[in-house]
């Protein structure tokens, strides 16, 4: 993790930026096969909080601190944990089979929460 955030040049750079716009091309292909009059419920629910990973991600990463980046990926695990209940909801629904998404959203999770523990760890460096 270290290399890579010292490594950047912009939010483009980072792994998890990738990731969760893999993720959001993938929501985009499911709700494709929803129904019609879901178009504008839940398919557009799971939409919105999938391009909201990625696009928090690059707002945090093009701000002037580490502790507003840190705002901003918490941001985007709240859009990840809606997306996720999201997920849930449309499989309970019959909306969707495939649960391959799970694995993504926990990796992307997985990610976030170890960028967010690396910038603490440089705010108390820095401060010390």
């Amino acid at each position: 993790m270290k290399s890579e955030v010292n490594k950047i040049k912009t939010h483009k750079d980072l792994d998890v930026w990738k990731e969760s716009m893999a993720l959001v091309k993938e929501v985009y292909k499911l709700t494709e096969n929803f129904p019609k009059e879901e178009t504008f419920g839940l398919a557009s629910q799971m939409r919105r909080a999938a391009v909201s990973i990625p696009s928090n991600i690059a707002e945090g990463a093009a701000r002037n601190s580490d502790k507003e980046f840190i705002q901003f990926l918490h941001v985007s695990l709240g859009s990840l944990a809606e997306l996720e209940t999201q997920l849930l909801l449309s499989r309970e629904l019959g909306f969707a089979k495939d649960e391959k998404l799970n694995g993504s959203v926990e990796q992307i999770r997985r990610m976030l929460l170890g960028l967010i523990k690396y910038l603490r760890g440089r705010l108390v460096k820095s401060k010390g």
